[in-house]
C-alpha cells in the first residue's frame, strides 16, 4: 500500500460498503426468497443500492418495512402502466446545455453526477441520460458562460444523482468558480445523503459552505420519520452551526408515508432535529414505480388532516410538478 495516498473519510468507506445484491439483502433481513426472483429482474433494469447506515434502520425479517420498500426491487417494476413514463417531468425539454437544467426563473439546477449512494426506487430520475449530461470541464465552462450571461439567474441548485457524492475538494472549486459570478446570491444542495449517509456531513464540508459568500440552502430529503435517528440529527446540527438553512422535501409514496400518524410525526420530527417541511410531492408517473402512485383525493385528504393536527409551519406544502409550468402546483385540501 503506497503510504503517500490519502486515507478516505468515513463517508466515503461506508461508501464503498454499499450493498447492491438483492440476495444479499434478503438473506441479510431474514426476509423471503418468493422475493428474489423479482428483485434480481428489476435490479437489472435499475440497480440497488443501498448503504450500510441505512440498512441498520430497517426492521429484519418486515417485508413491509417502510425504509425497506424504498429500496427493494420488486418484479412488478417490469410492469408497463400506462401513462407511466421515461421522463415524466420532461427534464429534456429544459436542458439547453448538457448538465443544466432551466426550468423555473430566477435559478438553475445542475446534475453534478448520476452517483447516489442510494438508489430509490420511485426516483423519478432513474430513466435520465446521465451520460450525456456528465459534468467534465468543458460541459462545466458550458455552465458558467449560460450563468454568467443570464443576469436573472440569482440561485443555482446542486443535483443529481446526488451532488453531495462528490468530494469536498470538487464541490469547493465548484462553488468558487461559481462565486465569480456576481449576480448569484445562493446555492441549494438536494441532497439525500444527510439522511441516509449522515457521515458525509464533515467539518471540511461545513467549512467550506460557511465560508461561502453564498446563502446555503441544504434540502434533504426524508419520507418517514423512521429514517430520523441521533446520526441524521447530528449532521443536520453540523449543516445549522454552518448557517445553512436546513429543509425537507418528502414524497407520498403508497406503503411508505401514506397515513396520517406518519406524516405527522414526520413534520414533528424534522422539526425536533431543525429541519423544516417544505414540500411533500405527489408521485412522479415514472416507469417501473406505478406501484407507490396515490390518487389526488387521498393525497389531499392527508393534508388536510395534516392542518388539523399541526400548526402551519409544520405543514409542508403538497404539491406536483407539471411540465411546462413556471412553478409548481399546489395541491390544496378543500379543492374539488
Amino acid at each position: 500500500m503506497n503510504s503517500s495516498m490519502p486515507l478516505p473519510d468515513a463517508w466515503q468507506a461506508l461508501l464503498s460498503q454499499t450493498l447492491d445484491s438483492p440476495k444479499a439483502l434478503i438473506r441479510y433481513l431474514q426476509l423471503p426468497d418468493s422475493l428474489l426472483e423479482g428483485a434480481d429482474r428489476a435490479s437489472l433494469e435499475f440497480a440497488m443500492r443501498i448503504p450500510r447506515p441505512w440498512l441498520e434502520r430497517i426492521e429484519k425479517g418486515n417485508p413491509d418495512d417502510p425504509l425497506l420498500r424504498q429500496v427493494l426491487p420488486l418484479g412488478e417494476e417490469l410492469n408497463d402502466v400506462p401513462g407511466f413514463i421515461r421522463d415524466p417531468l420532461e427534464e429534456m425539454h429544459s436542458n439547453p446545455v448538457n448538465g443544466l437544467i432551466h426550468k423555473y426563473n430566477g435559478r438553475v439546477l445542475v446534475i453534478l453526477t448520476g452517483a447516489c449512494a442510494i438508489n430509490c426506487r420511485y426516483c423519478f430520475r432513474r430513466h435520465f441520460p446521465y451520460a450525456e449530461n456528465r459534468l467534465g470541464p468543458q460541459q462545466w465552462q458550458g455552465i458558467l458562460d449560460y450563468i454568467a450571461a443570464d443576469a436573472s439567474i440569482t440561485e443555482v441548485i446542486f443535483s443529481g444523482g446526488d451532488p453531495l457524492v462528490s468530494n469536498d475538494a470538487r464541490l469547493q472549486q465548484l462553488i468558487t468558480d461559481l462565486e465569480q459570478i456576481p449576480h448569484l446570491t445562493r446555492l441549494r444542495i438536494h441532497s439525500r445523503l444527510p439522511v441516509v449517509l449522515p457521515q458525509r456531513i464533515t467539518e471540511s464540508l461545513t467549512r467550506i459552505l460557511q465560508q461561502s459568500r453564498f446563502k446555503v440552502v441544504t434540502v434533504i430529503h426524508s419520507n418517514h420519520p423512521q429514517e430520523l435517528d441521533d446520526s441524521v440529527a447530528a449532521a443536520v446540527q453540523r449543516l445549522k452551526q454552518a448557517g445553512v438553512t436546513v429543509l425537507n422535501q418528502a414524497v407520498l409514496l403508497r406503503g411508505v408515508n401514506d397515513n396520517i400518524d406518519t406524516l405527522k410525526e414526520l413534520s414533528e420530527k424534522l422539526f425536533d432535529i431543525g429541519v423544516l417541511p417544505y414540500y411533500l410531492f405527489t408521485f412522479d408517473p415514472v416507469k417501473g414505480a406505478a406501484h407507490f402512485d396515490l390518487p389526488d383525493d387521498e393525497a389531499k385528504q392527508l393534508l388536510g388532516q395534516l392542518q388539523d393536527l399541526l400548526p402551519g409551519y409544520l405543514v409542508p406544502k403538497l404539491a406536483r410538478e407539471i411540465p411546462g409550468r413556471r412553478a409548481k402546483t399546489l395541491l390544496f385540501a378543500d379543492q374539488e
